[in-house]
């Protein structure tokens, strides 16, 4: 009977282990990028993961920090240990203590003070300062292995050889080294592994355009993870299994080998070759990866592109490369309030990027941005009037941004799911719809809702009428199943929420993988959005930027990201390009004038405003 129930007990604890990984592998062969749908096999994910140089670049910088980090934190932790020998034992006790601090301390207090230590230095943030940052932390765990093997050798060996005329680190080598190897193999997997692990410190020390895997998938898991990913996962688990496998292998080849001393002998003489090649191979492959992948150099014609998840066709990077020869590196950001808090930490890392409207206002108040040259970006011409004109309320005479894209806020409804008519924002409080109910999480958007649906403006600096938005939220928030950002979108794809607050350009998206899906503007009004491309004020390279905004511009581009990202743009010549009628007419995408009479722009509200709702949201997450 135990026996019985010892099997049922491991089979749920192998489910429970292994149904995630089995459930990342099957979606990983989905030809739908909904995981709420299946569409079909496909080996697509896998082709287009050879071919996605920013996630084989994060593996390739993961790895190569993890391994540089680990020589140089095992180099550097051993010879300290040997070093410390040499002290009184209680100036040996505080210096290890010390040493010990960085593993006690928090990595988030690790990283804020290695990224403050950078910033002071003047240190540009990128592969080096990761290095560095790794190499740091990596030592103390190095050490804590080494440590207690060191204080059990005994000392008098080490003289003894060199009395016996042997050259000082020869007979460190010969009479101390091996006998600390096995310590010091044990801190180096430890440092490794600490470093391929690591998220926190590297996200604090990384500069624009470089990721490791872990900075990587959190970019894609807070803007809903793309099947590139999961198909990455699905390898790296693969070669996990083959790598142990191989190591039961050679473990039970080295048993049998050790009932035969002199075969032994012989086979252990070529594993040390082998591994010195090996080592050498590797190291020196790191070094040209390095190299050629500019990291001791930096090359001169290159522009640091930021803009907001998926939201531009890759193939338009791609094509701007080939015809300027100018090379991109390109970062995403999930909302403009975290993209705002990147620029103030470093406000020379981008030279152009795509902020929307208020936040556009708040950069001009503070001094970020550059005037745009004219004469350098002709084909600003095909902007419409009407965009160009909105874009006057937070960029007065257009001197500083060009619009990019625009929409609404509205309401997205499954026609399955919901039987009321969706024209007031109020059905976000009905509780017949409790659990199934969707909002952004973003501070703006959701207190447009709250605020609109009381009839007051999305701009309003009113702390009573902003109380009565967050006591609204605060009152709905048992019914709401979750607040998300572009995850709205799978969720309701796959049926697993009614109702959803959603940006316009989502919906014709949602609508071709789940046909039940309808976009309303609520009677109350919303916001009509703008985002822009403007020029840092400390562009490293603004030609190049402006050769960037007037690439976009061009009738056909634009029509190219338009198709790929769905979302309204308001280059008018390339919405006359649009071959569908239904969706150059489409209300969703390019509402009529009865619809933008209902809607507002946001606008910066200052410090003190901007305070004011980070108060109020606090209230709001917390409950109370």
């Amino acid at each position: 009977m135990r026996t019985k129930l010892e099997k049922i007990y491991m089979g749920i604890i192998f489910v429970f282990m292994y149904a995630p990984i089995l459930t990342l592998i099957i979606l990983s062969f989905n030809s739908s990028k909904s995981r709420a749908r299946w569409g079909g096999f496909t080996l697509q994910w896998y082709i287009n993961l050879i071919n996605d140089n920013s996630v084989l670049n994060a593996m390739a910088n993961t790895l190569i920090i993890a391994l540089v980090s680990t020589v140089f934190a095992t180099v550097i932790g051993t010879l300290t240990c040997v070093g410390l020998m040499g002290l009184k034992r209680r100036s040996r006790t505080v210096i290890m203590g010390i040493t010990n601090i960085p593993m006690i301390n928090a990595d988030i207090v690790t990283g804020i003070s290695l990224m403050l230590l950078f910033k002071v230095l003047h240190f540009e943030t990128g592969f080096i300062t990761v290095l560095l940052a790794h190499i740091t932390f990596n030592i103390p765990y190095v050490m804590l292995s080494v440590m207690p093997r060191m204080k059990t050798i005994n000392p008098n060996i080490y003289e003894a050889a060199l009395d016996l005329g042997a050259e000082p680190f020869y007979a460190f080598r010969k009479s101390v080294l091996p006998d600390l190897m096995p310590s010091v193999i044990a801190g180096a997997l430890m440092a490794f592994t600490m470093s391929i692990d690591d998220f926190i410190i590297t996200y604090f020390t990384k500069g624009s355009g470089f990721d490791t895997i872990s900075t990587k998938i959190y970019n894609e898991v807070k803007r809903g993870i793309q099947p590139e990913i999961y198909a990455l996962s699905s390898i790296i688990f693969v070669i996990v299994l083959i790598l142990l496998f191989a190591s039961s292998r050679l473990r039970q080849r080295q048993a049998v080998l050790k009932k035969d001393a002199a075969l032994y002998k012989v086979e252990k003489k070529m594993s040390r070759g082998k591994l010195v090649l090996i080592s050498a191979a590797s190291m020196g492959i790191i070094l040209l990866a390095m190299y050629f992948g500019g990291v001791f150099t930096r090359k001169s014609n290159q522009l640091f592109v930021y803009n907001a998840g998926e939201y531009i066709d890759p193939e338009v990077i791609e094509m701007f490369e080939a015809e300027t020869g100018i090379e991109v590196v390109y970062d995403e950001f999930e909302t403009p309030e975290i993209m705002y808090a990147k620029m103030v930490q470093n406000d020379g890392a981008y030279d152009v990027i795509c902020p929307s409207d208020y936040m556009i206002e708040k950069m001009l108040d503070a001094g970020m941005l550059q005037e745009l040259d004219p004469d350098a970006i002709p084909n600003r011409k095909y902007i419409g009037e009407q965009y160009l004109k909105a874009a006057d309320s937070f960029d007065p005479g257009n001197r500083y941004s060009v619009p990019y894209c625009w929409g609404t806020v509205g309401i997205l409804y499954n026609t399955n799911m919901v039987d009321d008519p969706v024209t007031s924002w109020d059905i976000l409080w009905d509780e017949k719809y409790s659990g199934q109910i969707l909002m952004q999480d973003s501070i703006r958007d959701a207190f447009t809702v709250a605020l609109k649906r009381n009839g007051y403006s999305l701009n309003s600096t009113d702390p009573a009428e902003l109380e009565k938005a967050a006591e609204d939220m605060i009152a709905q928030r048992p019914l709401v199943q979750a607040y998300v950002v572009d995850q709205a979108r799978d969720k309701m794809i796959g049926g697993e929420a009614a109702l959803a607050v959603i940006y316009s350009g989502e919906v014709l998206y949602t609508q071709r993988e789940n046909p039940d899906l309808e976009y309303s503007v609520p009677d109350e009004g919303t916001n009509v959005w703008i985002d822009a491309w403007v020029v840092t004020k400390k562009a490293r390279n603004p030609e190049a930027a402006m050769k960037w905004i007037d690439f976009l511009c061009r009738p056909e581009i634009a029509l190219m990201n338009f198709d790929f990202i769905t979302y309204s743009t308001p280059n008018e010549a390339a919405r006359e390009m649009i071959e569908d009628e239904d969706i150059r007419n489409s209300e969703a995408i390019f509402p009529d004038e009865s619809i933008l009479k209902k809607c507002e722009t946001m606008s910066y509200l200052g410090e003190e405003g901007d305070a004011l709702y980070n108060e109020m949201w606090k209230k709001v997450k917390s409950g109370n």
